[in-house]
């Protein structure tokens, strides 16, 4: 177990806040504590939305936390956003975890994205309204490879996050539209070294019901095999080399680095981690072989015949039963995220 329980931080009944919302409570909140705790004005995205940055305890150990960098996945901003919220109005009883780290973070830092995916966000857990509705970055604007200097966007967050290195522990909170399990990748550097933290992430999944998604992509775009749940981090000269090897230079180029690797490059040897929790929970095939999600595979082989018939009306009901998708509970995909958190601040502490 983790030595930093940060569970208690959920409250009842969360929900999806959006930027709007949530920037003049995070700068109250900030003030109100201003021996602990600093509100950062970034800069603005590129539609003008205001970037905020967070700098949280007093600690020896830096520790930096972004999310939202893909505008599909918006629970890993609630995540941070409770962390700093909930975490002020906490403040005593996390008061070893603010003397022991400083934390760095942006909740969000692709407002825009988040704006574009209002339409089904707010109609959470709608499934048709999710289909109909998502917008993901392509490649050339994906944030999460566009550091240092991609958009506005990775400019403002590289200079916030350069300003406060080297790091401990660097964590970009991620998710997945479909997954038969959760994940949790693992910068290689560090693959060899955090067995316990796998094995206590693993126990943590599981009492959600839950299994590790089990992928073995054998390296593609830098996704290397670690076991079933965890994969390394991908890397942009990972992603360069996989489409300079279909042929595909142009695309090749639209990749930078990612946070993780940007963050390493500031000093230090952080441990750096990405969480993958579904929005979309499907049940695991018990006879998959080992590295093959053959539930999520039938899936997306399935996905295309789900917009077809979304889009002449057709209901999704009986094919969503027969393939037991459910929308995984905002709580539990936030509880899994804090446990990562606690579990990578155990593992440098």
């Amino acid at each position: 177990m983790p030595s930093f329980d940060l569970r208690h931080l959920l409250g009842p009944a969360p929900r999806f806040r959006t930027q709007a919302e949530t920037v003049p409570l995070i700068r109250e909140a900030c003030a109100a504590h201003p021996d602990l705790a600093t509100c950062h004005d970034l800069g603005t995205s590129e539609e003008g939305r205001p970037l905020l940055g967070v700098t949280l305890g007093t600690g020896s150990r830096t520790v930096s936390l972004i999310a939202g960098a893909h505008a599909d996945e918006p629970v890993g901003p609630e995540t941070l956003r409770t962390f700093v919220l909930t975490g002020l109005q906490r403040r005593e009883q996390l008061a070893t975890l603010f003397t022991t780290f400083r934390f760095v973070l942006v909740p969000h830092i692709n407002p825009d994205g988040e704006a574009r995916n209002q339409p089904w966000i707010a109609q959470w857990p709608r499934y048709e309204a999710f289909l109909q509705h998502v917008v993901r970055e392509q490649p050339g604007r994906d944030l999460e490879f566009g550091f240092p200097a991609m958009r506005p966007e990775n400019r403002h967050v590289a200079a916030f996050l350069r300003a406060y290195a080297p790091y401990s522990l660097h964590m970009s909170l991620h998710g997945m539209a479909h997954s038969d399990g959760g994940m949790l990748l693992i910068e290689r550097h560090w693959a060899g070294h955090t067995q316990a933290l796998r094995d206590a992430f693993v126990a943590r999944l599981r009492a959600e019901a839950l299994t590790p998604h089990d992928h073995n992509r054998k390296g593609e775009k830098g996704f290397f095999y670690i076991e079933p749940g965890f994969t390394t981090t991908p890397e942009g000269a990972a992603m360069q080399a996989h489409f300079r090897a279909l042929g595909d230079e142009a695309t090749a180029g639209l990749f930078h680095q990612s946070s993780m690797e940007y963050v390493r490059s500031l000093g230090g040897d952080p441990l750096c981690l990405v969480t993958e929790m579904p929005l979309f929970h499907l049940p695991p095939d018990p006879d998959a072989p080992p590295g093959v999600p053959t539930a999520y595979l039938r899936f997306r082989e399935k996905k295309p015949a789900l917009l077809h018939a979304l889009h002449h009306g057709a209901s999704l009901a009986p094919e969503r039963a027969a393939l037991g998708l459910r929308p995984l509970a905002l709580d539990t995909a936030m509880r899994l995220q804090l446990d990562a958190l606690a579990l990578g601040l155990a593992d440098v502490e």
